[in-house]
């Protein structure tokens, strides 16, 4: 019902027209203000006709209030009642009730509360606005020796561009040659400039701050690290908390309902015998003018926003208010294990021996299995072989969430987790605890143990929920207890639960959700996507793959768990805002209405009870833009 716009236009013809309007308006506010005090010395000092008074104060009323009074117009005939309606009935009003004074004073303040709003609101947007310059649009190219200046969307993935010192990287790649140091603040937050040697993994929006580097790129334009921030942190917007949908229903609700008590109260109580019409019609208007919920219309979506801007600028990209609002409400953590507390590059640590078999031909026959899958513990089991020469393996299966089958020199190979072969009938009760087991034939012939390093901040990352009253830590693994129980100890961590398979991890989910409140999931991306649609609010940690940035609620584009708690921390300082933002704008409006229905009320408090607690709740809303993690 209410609709209140400032121009987003970005284009610089928009930014000359917006200068233009700005020195107009300028303008018009300075004559009128000089009207309003000649009307004011005609009155008061000279005594000049009724007839001079007027027209003074209606060149004030008309040079202030015109552009006002147009748009009112424009909604009344849309019937769409909003703030310029009521401020036009009002003014047009009170003039013709003969209180020049009060009707010029009115669009006046109006006007000026309207310019420093759109002052503040340009300014949170332009702060906003500030990610995109993260990106850079060109990149130098390099095909056969030459280097050659072309737009980075039509670089393709595999080719080789250069950038030199002090220039933004604007692709993701791997960095084939040179030797530098990247400035990563834009994308994570920190200050702290990374090492950019042959190998390393870089991504757009990066600044490299010495020598050139030669990169490989190996995602295009619109995947880069960069285009998705930008498109994550736009897109947003959509994505409405619930304070957000509540003020766009409360206000739809509220609108009918005051015009109607402001007919009320002009119409009722002269009837009653309680004043005269003229009385009540003022305060009528006055009551029309306070009960407008500008403030809170624009400043709490404007919160949000510049919650999830303030955010981005500390490397937490949030992919919208409700997610802040989640975030903010936290009652319990769920942490995942491999690639989340530990690096996930597991490594094998042991190889053990149950059957009549070599060491070597059983980590050959492993090998030649786990080639059929992706599984982290897979890729560690042929990092560990090397280049071993693999058996020939026929009708090779992986059973996602257990391991993989196959065939080789006709025998049955199962490698993979306990519950694999105890799916198949073998025996393990004097099999050791390990991660991945081998059966050929129907009998274990032995065991891999595998081992995952923990990440050098995840216990202060525990102690750090702790600190602000995250009391419910709970760790869950598709590892076995052994791995799970050294983990969790070594970083703070009382609950947990391992050998899990995914719908396993998904029940556990609700049931700690059902037990203890909103509850955050902190995982790898899309290897969670059960697990992670079961939580109030899906974290993954780094920029490294698309499955991050499309499968969760946040991501910390810095991969530490000790990002967590500050992120949880800049929440509720953002929701502690956007509340207070709420409560005082409905608590003065409450007031002001209360005293404009007994006549105690003048219209410039109305006014204020209108603009001026917008603009105080604006301003407080991009205090949000300075909070650091």
């Amino acid at each position: 019902m209410y609709e209140h716009n400032h121009c987003s236009c970005e284009s610089c013809s928009c930014s000359n027209d917006e200068n233009k309007d700005s020195g107009r308006l300028k303008t018009e506010l300075y004559l009128s203000i000089a009207f309003l005090i000649i009307g004011v010395l005609a009155q008061r000092l000279f005594q000049f006709p009724q007839i001079i008074i007027g027209i003074l104060f209606g060149l004030s009323v008309i040079l202030s209030g015109w552009r006002v009074f147009i748009e009112g117009i424009k909604s009344f005939i849309k019937f769409n009642i909003d703030e310029t309606t009521l401020m036009s009935i009002a003014v047009i009003a009170a003039f013709f009730l003969g209180e020049y004074l009060e009707a010029a004073l009115v669009a006046i303040l109006y006007n000026l509360g309207e310019a420093l709003e759109d002052r503040a609101v340009e300014n949170s947007r332009q702060n906003i606005e500030k990610l995109a310059e993260i990106r850079s649009d060109t990149a130098r190219r390099m095909a056969h020796g030459k280097e050659e200046i072309v737009s980075a969307e039509t670089v393709s993935i595999g080719e080789t561009i250069l950038v030199n010192p002090y220039e933004r990287i604007p692709l993701d790649g791997t960095v084939i040659s040179g030797i530098s140091s990247v400035n990563t603040s834009a994308l994570t937050g920190e200050s702290e400039p990374m090492d950019a040697i042959e190998g390393t993994t870089v991504l757009s929006g990066m600044m490299n701050e010495q020598g050139p580097l030669t990169i490989k790129v190996t995602s295009d334009f619109q995947n880069s690290a960069a285009t998705r921030i930008i498109a994550m942190v736009e897109s947003a917007s959509a994505r409405k908390g619930k304070a957000e949908k509540l003020i766009t229903r409360f206000a739809q609700i509220y609108t009918p309902i005051v015009i109607a008590m402001a007919v009320l109260l002009m119409v009722v109580p002269p009837l009653l015998g309680l004043g005269e019409f003229r009385t009540w019609l003022y305060r009528a208007l006055i009551f029309l003018v306070a009960s407008c919920p500008c403030s809170l219309v624009i400043s709490i979506p404007l919160g949000f926003y510049a919650g999830i801007g303030g955010a981005s600028k500390n490397g937490v990209l949030i992919k919208g208010g409700k997610f802040l609002e989640a975030l903010s409400r936290t009652s319990a953590v769920v942490f995942d294990k491999t690639g989340t507390l530990t690096h996930g590059e597991l490594q094998v640590s042991k190889i053990n021996i149950l059957g009549n078999i070599s060491k070597e031909n059983l980590l050959k026959t492993a090998a030649s299995i786990e080639q059929y899958s992706a599984h982290p513990a897979a890729k560690a089991v042929l990092k560990f072989a090397g280049d071993i020469d693999f058996y020939d393996v026929e009708n090779a299966a992986e059973i996602p969430g257990h391991g993989v089958k196959g065939e080789i020199e006709g025998k049955e190979v199962l490698c993979g987790r306990k519950s694999l072969l105890e799916n198949n009938g073998i025996d393990l009760n004097n099999a050791e605890t390990a991660s991945v087991y081998i059966s050929v034939d129907g009998k274990l012939e032995g065991s891999l143990e595998l081992n995952d390093t923990l990440k050098e901040d995840a216990n202060e990352g525990i102690k750090a929920l702790k600190n602000i009253n995250i009391n419910r830590i709970v760790m869950l693994t598709g590892d076995n207890e052994k791995s799970a129980q050294e983990v969790a100890e070594n970083c703070g961590i009382t609950e947990f639960h391992s050998g899990l398979l995914p719908e396993q991890k998904v029940e556990l989910m609700e049931e700690i959700r059902k037990e203890s409140g909103k509850t955050v999931f902190v995982g790898d991306g899309i290897n969670d996507a059960p697990v992670l649609a079961a939580s109030d609010c899906g974290v993954a940690m780094g920029l490294g793959t698309d499955a991050a940035i499309e499968a969760c609620d946040v991501v910390l584009t810095l991969d530490k768990p000790s990002k967590l708690a500050p992120s949880i921390k800049f929440a509720k300082r953002a929701m502690k805002v956007i509340r207070f933002n709420i409560i005082f704008a409905l608590t003065v409006k409450a007031v002001v209405l209360v005293l404009a229905a007994m006549g105690l009320a003048p219209m410039w408090l109305a006014v204020f009870a209108d603009v001026g607690v917008c603009i105080i709740a604006v301003i407080n809303s991009t205090r949000i833009l300075k909070f650091k993690l």
